[in-house]
């Protein structure tokens, strides 16, 4: 396969990299992650936003690397904590925690909470950018509620807690084909998708080729 460019996926999560690179798949690029730039410092995701902080992510990698880059944030709102975690879902439990760390706060948060008030979402924003510019903005959600005894082993962070009552159970029993196909992560990758389809109608800096472009 002809390659026409390369995507930098920044994150360095291995469950949203699997994730990435499955619903990326078939695209004639090569990716590269994080890992590839390790002498690259972390951007400060410090937003009140989804996409301000993938916006951010996604421009500050773009310029260090000189490169198209995609960035993601996401989380888990639980209606019954107004929304909480939010964007602080990755360190719910302070800037050491872990998943385990997460989830036991999340569930201690809500004892008491009846099983009808615990509804919530996963929400994620995507951001593909090139230096200096934000080029499409793309989201995605999946409803649930949140149980206190975990389920399932696939998945990763919130997952083993979120269950989806339309398939009567958890992202973490899901395959991983099932959780890509109606997940946040899959839902907003999908719809930009096409966009990166369309810059490989480009040279691989992204500017416009004969056929047409970015728009």
């Amino acid at each position: 396969m002809v390659k026409h460019g390369t995507l930098l996926l920044a994150t360095t999560n291995a469950g949203k990299l699997r994730e990435l690179r499955a619903v990326l798949d078939g695209l004639p690029i090569d990716v590269t992650t994080l890992a590839d730039h390790p002498h690259h410092p972390e951007p400060v995701e410090d937003a009140d936003t989804f996409e301000e902080n993938a916006r951010r992510k996604a421009l500050y990698y773009a310029g260090r690397t000189c490169g198209w880059t995609l960035a993601d944030d996401s989380g888990l709102e639980v209606d019954a904590l107004d929304g909480e975690p939010g964007v602080h879902s990755a360190r719910y439990a302070g800037p050491a925690c872990d998943a385990a760390a997460n989830n036991d706060k999340l569930i201690r948060a809500l004892t008491g909470v009846p099983p009808e008030r615990r509804t919530a979402r996963f929400r994620c924003v995507v951001a593909l950018a090139r230096p200096g510019e934000v080029v499409d903005i793309a989201t995605g959600a999946v409803e649930g509620i949140i149980v206190d005894e975990p389920k399932g082993t696939n998945g990763f962070g919130y997952d083993p807690h979120f269950f989806v009552p339309v398939y009567g159970m958890t992202t973490a029993q899901m395959p991983p084909e099932q959780k890509n196909r109606i997940s946040h992560r899959g839902k907003a990758l999908r719809a930009i998708r096409p966009v990166i389809e369309r810059w490989m109608a480009c040279d691989g800096n992204g500017s416009p080729a004969k056929r047409g472009g970015l728009p």
